[in-house]
């Protein structure tokens, strides 16, 4: 008779899979202190502990590569190289075992720029290398140079990727562009060369789902490239278009768009109401699940509700501007004014306090428009008419909050400004919740048989009771004191450059090994943010 087999040899896949994924959450929540670094390293032992564990951990070790941070000095002496080691390293190790690199799905180089897309030629060239050794990559997350309509061998190597699911552009601005804006306007700007190379970077991209579109500067993007660009993708399903003028971006671009799942559209002064209006009552609009208008600055309450309305499958919505929209003068109102039977999840900030937006929208949702809404996120809720239609909560502030030194002396130096701040929003909402506690919401009397026994005081509280919706004032990036995801917190390379109390592995300190074992050049704890979340 043989004897049994060791126990991991005889469990399934799956098992190995758990284990390494709950290895995965324990290295990457926002408030644990280790880092991909920290990570890396305990996969790679894993490895080495058994065949059955390096099959397992193969796929995952090299399935999303994150090199974050400042190299090591020792391995920049022992490699006589000046920067770059890690990442020549890994070229080295996917050109020579090419099965490897089938496995890579995902890379992050490091960011170490100050300002955005600001990369020197050589790391350019050194990234586009490491990309062209990664045949199924699907995206490269972190380090996005701005593209001025030259040749760059970053982007011809991404433009190969027929795998590639998510791009960014940093559209910046062009010496041969601007010297025609000079003496023609546009369309016109861009030659046919610029067109056809920015054209042909998306022909091999038959499976990208995520596309962000950024102006830079004094960036340009033609009207026509967006409509011939949208042609070119036919399985797009998230959409970021920001910070792009009227000429290049307007409402009849809008009409262009394709079949849609998430579409976010920002800082584009081309877009109006009435361009809106007609989007959403066209067919693309129709299988939008999630929506964000950032800056628009919407007049009409009426353009909203239409919104709304028309967008059956919207799930999540998101409305940021500083101007309150309002009912068209002597329009006829029924309750409710704004309505959704699907929305979940609604982040409304609307800076101005002098509107009645609003009220609107509490009004709204207290006549049964949103059934199926079960979050608000409010930042400017600023005379609290939305936290009272949700569940009382007893606290909103954050335990961070009181260490907030920056912020409290902003809100004491002119405790009247209205700020979009969240510390400011927490802290005017757990105000509201201690001014009600003061008074008494209702008594109980107990008697027995006429005779008062005892009476108990209830204080108020903020809130409805029996509400469904919760009452958020938490961001889309944990520790972030922005609501709503921005541009900054996925390409600006700051805090990794010039990182502070970060990892070296000492979280770990208490391995037997000692020093020797866990400790690593100081990094950057990065936690990656995911492009969905800008949606």
């Amino acid at each position: 008779m043989q004897p049994p087999l060791p126990v991991f040899k005889r469990l399934p896949a799956e098992i190995y899979d758990c284990i390494l994924l709950q290895l995965k959450i324990v290295h990457s929540e926002p408030y644990i202190q280790s880092c991909p670094t920290c990570y890396l390293r305990d996969l790679y032992n894993i490895a080495l502990t058994s065949r059955v564990w390096d099959k397992a951990v193969r796929a995952r070790l090299y399935e999303r590569i994150h090199i974050v941070g400042h190299d090591s000095a020792v391995q920049m002496k022992k490699f006589k190289m000046k920067s770059g080691v890690r990442l020549k390293l890994l070229r080295r190790t996917l050109r020579e075992r090419r099965v490897l690199a089938q496995y890579v799905r995902e890379l992050k180089v490091p960011n170490m720029q100050t300002e955005v897309g600001a990369f020197n030629s050589e790391t350019i060239d050194l990234v586009a290398s490491v990309v062209m050794a990664c045949p199924n990559l699907e995206k490269l997350v972190g380090f996005t140079p701005i593209y001025n309509h030259e040749f760059n061998r970053l982007t011809h190597a991404l433009s190969t990727r027929k795998s590639l699911k998510e791009h960014t552009w940093i559209i910046g601005d062009n010496e041969a562009i601007s010297q025609r804006s000079f003496v023609q306007l546009p369309p016109g700007l861009m030659d046919n060369e610029q067109v056809d190379n920015f054209l042909h970077y998306h022909a091999s991209w038959s499976s990208l789902t995520t596309l962000f579109l950024h102006r830079h500067s004094q960036g340009v993007l033609e009207h026509d490239i967006f409509i011939e660009t949208f042609y070119l993708l036919p399985s797009l399903q998230n959409l970021c278009i920001s910070n792009f003028e009227e000429d290049d971006f307007n409402d009849a671009t809008l009409q262009y768009l394709p079949p849609l799942q998430s579409l976010r559209l920002q800082d584009l002064p081309g877009i109006t109401d009435h361009g809106l209006s007609r989007f959403v009552s066209g067919p693309s609009a129709q299988g939008i699940k999630r929506l964000s208008l950032i800056n628009l600055e919407i007049q009409s309450l009426a353009v909203i509700s239409k919104l709304l309305a028309y967008l059956g499958a919207l799930s999540r919505f998101t409305l940021v501007q500083a101007s309150s929209p309002e009912v068209p003068l002597g329009e006829l109102i029924f309750q409710p004014i704004v309505a959704s039977p699907s929305l979940e999840f609604m982040h409304w900030e609307v800076l101005a306090s002098n509107g009645s937006t609003n009220d609107n929208l509490a009004n709204s949702i207290r006549a049964n428009g949103f059934p199926n809404l079960r979050t608000i996120r409010a930042p400017s809720d600023h005379h609290g008419v939305l936290q009272a239609i949700c569940k009382p909560r007893a606290q909103v502030v954050l335990p961070s909050d009181k260490y907030s030194a920056v912020h409290k002396n902003i809100r004491a130096s002119d405790p009247d400004k209205y700020s979009r701040t969240l510390y400011a929003a927490r802290q005017a909402a757990q105000e509201r919740i201690e001014e009600a506690r003061k008074t008494v919401q209702f008594k109980v009397v107990v008697d027995d048989g006429g005779v008062v026994q005892q009476i108990y005081d209830f204080n108020g509280f903020i809130g409805t009771i029996g509400s469904k919706i919760n009452y958020s004032l938490k961001p889309d990036v944990p520790l972030s004191d922005d609501a709503v995801v921005d541009f900054k917190d996925v390409m600006d390379g700051t805090k990794e450059a010039t990182v502070k109390d970060g990892c070296t592995g000492l979280w770990n300190a208490s391995h037997p090994a000692g020093k020797k074992w866990w400790w690593h050049t100081e990094r950057y704890r990065y936690r990656e943010v995911e492009l969905k979340r800008f949606f």
